[in-house]
Parts: structure tokens; C-alpha cells; sequence
């Protein structure tokens, strides 16, 4: 007999501890103990969570934000290292899977910063790093983009899990091959975008997305946002009243939990700081798929067909790795 999970998950919508990785590991770690005691088996934070957005590369000139860019890169991340071990701690002490942003430092080149999500298992096994394959418009002058080889499904306690990063939830390819895989538990990191263009809700285009995705693969879809902490306002802004007007712009963050119709399973929380709780039970996704399965019988695969590189992207390789 299939006995597929049930389990509460947890959206957790916050402000990272800006430009602090260690405040802001703190501050990721109390929320996961939160969520915890709310009987939560996945955990999800926002896109690069630690230690923050390059929010400079919307407000500032590409000279005015090098020195920012040069902060960021000298608090991102290192993976492995102390903060990701840290994170691994405490998804194994609370018992949750465990999907979180990070700015992760490049190992060969200090141009390279990498948008990274990190799945970890709730033995606190680092299952999975994917790096956000194409940054989004302005987030090109931080990011390095990733490659196809964490383009995967994790097998975890809570199910078969894949994460993408904000702007790929559009990328219609993205999303088929963590479905093909068998995804049925999608985490969607964002983080709070009020310096989009004046007509784009963004609150409205992350459920859109959300459901899309959930409709499309019949599947569940948790998705956290980030906001923006006066903290953040001070620093970036400063007393430029324009910027500090545009950071506090409404509808610019929505955190929730959404079930294989595509509809929100509980009320969303937009922009203000909290945790979204819902049950799971996967066995809801048995009976859409026997309507729509686009990875099984609603298919043509002798008529389509999708091939993903999956070879991680080096900038080097010696001759004797080829041997």
C-alpha cells in the first residue's frame, strides 16, 4: 500500500539580518526552532536570506554599487563552511528539511558570487546547492549564473522536493524537469522586489506563479519571501527620500502554501515578517494527476522531447581529470 506524506510546512517571510551573516544565521536559526515547535517538517526562507539582496543594483549606478558589491561578497557564504554548518545543525536538531537562500562565494575567482539555495535533509545532510541558473535583469552585475547539474529533485522525509529561486519559477523548462523527476513538493524562494517597474505587483505575480506551477504539476508549492526591515531602508537609502519612498512601496512580498489546484491552502501573508503554516498531504496529488499529468499519459514524449546538461560548468579542467 503507497503511503504517501502528510506533514505542516512553514513560509517563513522575513528580513535577514543585512550584510551580517552571523546575525542573520542567528536570527534563520531561531525561526527554525519556531517553526519547530509549530510541528513544521519543511522549513523554507527566502531567496539569498544570507546576508541579503544587492538592492544598490536598482538604486545606484554599476560604479556607485561596486563598493557594495564588494561587501556583499566579502559577507557571502562558503559552501561547505561554518554558516552552512551551522544551518545543518539545526535542521537535524529541530527535525525539518530545511530550504534556504544564501549568497555563496565563488571558490576560483572573486568575481564570482553565486545565488544559491541549499536543501538540507532532517539528518542534516546537505542534499542539495542549486545556484539560480540566469540572474534577473539588474541582478546580473552581482550573480554569477548556475548550471543544470543541481537541477534536482531531493528524496527527503517530507517527499520528493525541488527548489527554484524567484525569477525561475517563470522558466517553463526549469520547472518540467524537476516535475519529470517527480517532484511533488516545490520550495519558491523570493525575495521582496519594490524596486520593480511602478505597474508590476509582485505580491500578485508570486501567487500567480505559485499557482501556475501547482496547476501545471499537481503538486504543492511553499514559497517565502523576504521583506525589508527599516534597518535596510536606512542603509541603502540613506537620505535619498526617492529610494527610501520606492523601498516602502506596498504589495512587494507574498509568503504562502499552495495546493495541486492552484489554489492557496491558507491565507498568505504579504509584506510583513512571519511564518505561513499548512498541512501537506501529498496523497491529494494522486487524484489531478490522473486528469493532467504532464510527466506521464497527458504527454507526446514521441513528440517532445527535453534534454537538460547536467555537467557541472568548470572554468578549468586538467588533463589528468579527464583521464
Amino acid at each position: 500500500m503507497l503511503d504517501l506524506p502528510r506533514f505542516t510546512a512553514a513560509a517563513v517571510q522575513a528580513a535577514p539580518v543585512y550584510l551580517d551573516p552571523a546575525a542573520t544565521v542567528d536570527k534563520a536559526v531561531a525561526l527554525i526552532q519556531e517553526a519547530a515547535r509549530h510541528g513544521a517538517g519543511l522549513v523554507v526562507f527566502p531567496e539569498v536570506f544570507v546576508p541579503g539582496y544587492p538592492y544598490w543594483n536598482w538604486t545606484m549606478t554599476p560604479v556607485q554599487g561596486s563598493p557594495w558589491y564588494e561587501r556583499l561578497y566579502r559577507a557571502a557564504v562558503d559552501v561547505p563552511g561554518p554558516y552552512v554548518d551551522t544551518l545543518r545543525a539545526a535542521a537535524r536538531q529541530a527535525g525539518v528539511v530545511l530550504v534556504i537562500g544564501v549568497n555563496e562565494r565563488g571558490r576560483h575567482s572573486l568575481g564570482v558570487l553565486h545565488n544559491t539555495l541549499l536543501v538540507i535533509g532532517s539528518d542534516g545532510e546537505l542534499l542539495g546547492v542549486h545556484r539560480k541558473l540566469v540572474p534577473t535583469w539588474a541582478e546580473k552585475l552581482t550573480w554569477t549564473p548556475g548550471d543544470g547539474s543541481s537541477l534536482r529533485v531531493h528524496r527527503t522525509a517530507v517527499g520528493p522536493l525541488g527548489a527554484l529561486a524567484c525569477g525561475e519559477n517563470t522558466n517553463t523548462l526549469a520547472r518540467f524537469t524537476l516535475l519529470a523527476q517527480g517532484e511533488l513538493v516545490h520550495a519558491a524562494s523570493y525575495i521582496a522586489l519594490p524596486v520593480a517597474p511602478e505597474d508590476y505587483d509582485m505580491a500578485e505575480a508570486i501567487a500567480l506563479r505559485a499557482a501556475a506551477h501547482c496547476f501545471e504539476g499537481k503538486l504543492f508549492t511553499v514559497v517565502s519571501c523576504s521583506t525589508i526591515s527599516p534597518e535596510m531602508v536606512d542603509l541603502i537609502a540613506g537620505e535619498d527620500q526617492q529610494v527610501r519612498k520606492q523601498l516602502a512601496r506596498p504589495r512587494n512580498a507574498l509568503s504562502g502554501i499552495f495546493g495541486p489546484d492552484g489554489r492557496a491552502v491558507t491565507e498568505s501573508l504579504v509584506d510583513e515578517e512571519g511564518i505561513v503554516y499548512a498541512e501537506i498531504d501529498l496523497g491529494r496529488c494522486v487524484q489531478p494527476k490522473q486528469m493532467h499529468d504532464i510527466v506521464g499519459h497527458y504527454n507526446r514524449f514521441d513528440v517532445f522531447q527535453l534534454h537538460v546538461n547536467d555537467r557541472p560548468l568548470r572554468p578549468l579542467v586538467l588533463p589528468e581529470e579527464e583521464a
